[in-house]
Formats: structure tokens, C-alpha cells, sequence
């Protein structure tokens, strides 16, 4: 049956083909209803609209004051059909409506993994009930508590307090183990944004020493070491991320590389490719690493394409790092750690495998030939490294030390041990 319309509003008028006249949108908006029985269309202004969608709500409300009144009734003259009646209709009727915005607040306040285990918790205590029962395992332990003396034992009551006490201390001790790990989460997600912030104003410093306004790079001994002491500064402060980050930043910017540089004042030279010229002999670095990796950690990190050559990492701790086109040529890498480390075009050396050495105190690197150009990898821990190829095998297997030789993937059967120990 259709709603009949509001004659007041013009809104409610209708054509005979039942199209809506040209008025209606002058009107105020209207909500169409679909009649289920007849083929066209009615319309309903919003006011009516919202009273109808609340009579529902009002229906249940008086069905359950009814049922409650009902229920008290029963109760008050002691019959028992009148206040289940009114129990079970109470409810019935209330269990529908409380259970959708229950499940939201679960939902909310629960993750994944925690309604899990609430369910999980809930299974085991519903199958040992069950089990107890169907063993007769309940009965034999009534059984049991009967033989005792109650005054020995103590009454159902005490022991019924005394359980609800313990688990009201385990749940109190729940509230406090998630709010620690709500804080702790809090902190690490604030130590992390501080962090960054403080990387990116070393940026911006080290940036501001070495460029001129227009540019170019323009580094006098004094920024340099500025820029040096800023940098060990913040390789100092900062997690294995963190100092994975600056250590991609000065590589890419060329900080790290040694530069070409003028007879006169010591400036940069071009290379007439948009670029600076590199000179691995005698050019000079921006920013000098030397011993600011020593024993760091960095397990994990992301360090592609990153400039660690002649840089003192003894003690270093590369495990499982992306170390793909890393280069470290002449590097202390003395008990350093690369167990599972990517090391796909990783640069240990220059020049020729059979003429290459590990950097001396006392030599002159020959980048032509490779001697004196390698890294120092002995007792380094090789073990799972990956995509090694043929060349690096070589030359690990011939200065890493007998110790060292047994971690290489792929063994050093038939590579002479050139270290000597």
C-alpha cells in the first residue's frame, strides 16, 4: 500500500504518467520510497520519513518495559510461568539489539591476534569442562571434596572469593602488560621521528659547508672538518638505520669519494660531464670515515651502492646487509661480520685477482695492478653470504685467514692460504 502524500507540499504532487512536476525542485528534498506491491513510485517527505524509521526503536523499547514489568509481576506473586514469561521475552528481545554495537567495541578494542587468543582461551576451558564431564572426572572430585572436612578445607564461599581475587590480579596484571606495550610502542614511533628529524638537519649543515651559492662544491679545511666532526657526531647517536641513512646520503653525494683536486687551492675539478673528477691516488675527501665505523652495528640495513673504502670497520657488525655494489677497497674489515650479507658486485679490490693484496702501512695502493689496493678481511665471518662470485671467492679464500676460509660458500679447496695464519 502506498504512503499517501502531504497535500501541503507541492513536492508531493505527481504528474498522471508519474513523472514529478516541474515545482518539485523547488520544493524541499523529498525521499522516494518504492512501493513492493504496486508498480509506481511514492513520495515521502523527510519529517514523515525519520518518525517512521523511529517506530521500530519505540516498538522495542515498549516490548521490553512490558516484558520487565511482566517479569517484576511475576516475581512479586511468586508464579513461576509469569516471570519466565517475561524473562524470556526481556531477552529475546534485548540480546539483538546490544549485541551489534558489543561486537563494534570488541572489534575496536581487540586486534586480530588478541580475538584469536580470547577464543582460543575460551576453547580450552569449554573442552576440559567438557571433558571433565564426559570422564566422570567432576564427579570423582565432588566425590573427593565430600570425604574432606569443611571446616579443614574451608568453605565454597572462601574459596569462591579467594579465585575471584586471583583473577582479578591477572587481569590487572594484563591491563598494566598492555599499556607498557601501548607506551613502548609510543616511544619507539616517537624516538623514530626525532631521530629522522635530527638526520635531516645534518643534511641541511652539511650541505650549507660544502656548497657555495651557486652550487658548487666548495669545501675550505675548516668545513671539512666541521663536516667531520658532525658526521661522527651523528654515526654516534643514531640506531643502524640511522647511520645506514647517512651513509647512503654521502655516497651518493660524492662525500665519501676521494675528489680530484686543483695544484693552487685545493678546489674540486670538474670533468666537463656535469660531474667531479675522481682520483683514487691523490684526491681528497669531503668527509673522512676513518674510524667512525669501528664496531658498528648495522646488521640489516640497506647499504647499495655506498662509498666505505679506506674506512676502519674492525669489529663491524654487516650481517644480513644489502651490500650490492658496496665498495670497499683498502677497508679494515678485520673480524667483521658478513654472515648472510648480499654481496653481488662488491668491491673488495682493484685491478687483476692474482695481483691484488690487502692495503700495507707501508706500501703505495697500485690501482693498475691491484696491489695494496684490498680490503683486510681476516677472520671475517663469511658464512651464508650471497651470490659471491668466482673472483671474490679468490680472493677471501686467499687473505681471510684459515679460520675465515672454512665460513666461504663453496669452500677454498685448491686456493692457496697467501695470509700465512
Amino acid at each position: 500500500m502506498t504512503i499517501p502524500p502531504d497535500p501541503q507540499s507541492p513536492a508531493t504532487v505527481e504528474s498522471p504518467n508519474g513523472s514529478a512536476p516541474d515545482n518539485l525542485t523547488k520544493a524541499k528534498t523529498p525521499t522516494i520510497v518504492t512501493n513492493q506491491t504496486h508498480s509506481h513510485l511514492s513520495v515521502l517527505p523527510l519529517g514523515r520519513r525519520t518518525n517512521i524509521e523511529n517506530a521500530p526503536n519505540s516498538a522495542l523499547t515498549r516490548i521490553t518495559l512490558s516484558a520487565i514489568a511482566i517479569l517484576i509481576v511475576g516475581l512479586t506473586i511468586g508464579n513461576f510461568w509469569i516471570g519466565i514469561s517475561g524473562a524470556i521475552v526481556a531477552l529475546l528481545v534485548s540480546v539483538p539489539v546490544i549485541i551489534p554495537p558489543l561486537q563494534k567495541v570488541l572489534y575496536e578494542a581487540l586486534s586480530p591476534v588478541e580475538r584469536t587468543r580470547f577464543v582460543a582461551v575460551f576453547a580450552i576451558i569449554a573442552s576440559l569442562t567438557g571433558l571433565a564431564n564426559l570422564t566422570g572426572v567432576n564427579k570423582r572430585l565432588d566425590e573427593f571434596l565430600n570425604r574432606i572436612d569443611s571446616d579443614a578445607f574451608g568453605s565454597l564461599a572462601e574459596w569462591t572469593g579467594a579465585l575471584g581475587q586471583i583473577l582479578i590480579a591477572v587481569l590487572a596484571v594484563y591491563i598494566a602488560w598492555r599499556q607498557y606495550v601501548i607506551s613502548k610502542d609510543l616511544t619507539i614511533q616517537q624516538n623514530t621521528i626525532t631521530q629522522q628529524q635530527t638526520i635531516d638537519a645534518y643534511f641541511q649543515g652539511v650541505s650549507d659547508l660544502a656548497l657555495d651559492d651557486e652550487g658548487l662544491l666548495e669545501d675550505w679545511p675548516q668545513e671539512r672538518a666541521f663536516s667531520e666532526g658532525r658526521t661522527a657526531a651523528i654515526l654516534g647517536s643514531v640506531d643502524a638505520s640511522g647511520k645506514a641513512k647517512v651513509l647512503r646520503f654521502l655516497s651518493q653525494s660524492r662525500l665519501l669519494t676521494p675528489l680530484k683536486r686543483d695544484r693552487h687551492l685545493g678546489r674540486p675539478m670538474l670533468d666537463g660531464n656535469g660531474g667531479y673528477q675522481e682520483d683514487r691516488t691523490y684526491g681528497v675527501r669531503v668527509i673522512e670515515l676513518n674510524v667512525m665505523l669501528a664496531g658498528a652495528d648495522l646488521a640489516g640495513t640497506d647499504l647499495r651502492w655506498t662509498e666505505l673504502s679506506d674506512s676502519n670497520m674492525v669489529r663491524a657488525n654487516l650481517s644480513n646487509c644489502d651490500l650490492v655494489k658496496a665498495n670497499f677497497s683498502r677497508t679494515i674489515l678485520y673480524e667483521a661480520n658478513l654472515a648472510g650479507a648480499d654481496l653481488k658486485s662488491v668491491r673488495f679490490f682493484y685491478g687483476k685477482q692474482e695481483t691484488a693484496s690487502p692495503r700495507s702501512r707501508t706500501h703505495h695502493p697500485d690501482y693498475r695492478t691491484g696491489a695494496y689496493t684490498g680490503a683486510v678481511i681476516e677472520s671475517v665471518n663469511f658464512t651464508g653470504v650471497l651470490r659471491l662470485d668466482d673472483e671474490q671467492r679468490q680472493y677471501c679464500c686467499a687473505w681471510c685467514g684459515e679460520d675465515s676460509r672454512k665460513t666461504i660458500p663453496g669452500g677454498c679447496e685448491g686456493i692457496p692460504n697467501k695470509l700465512g695464519r
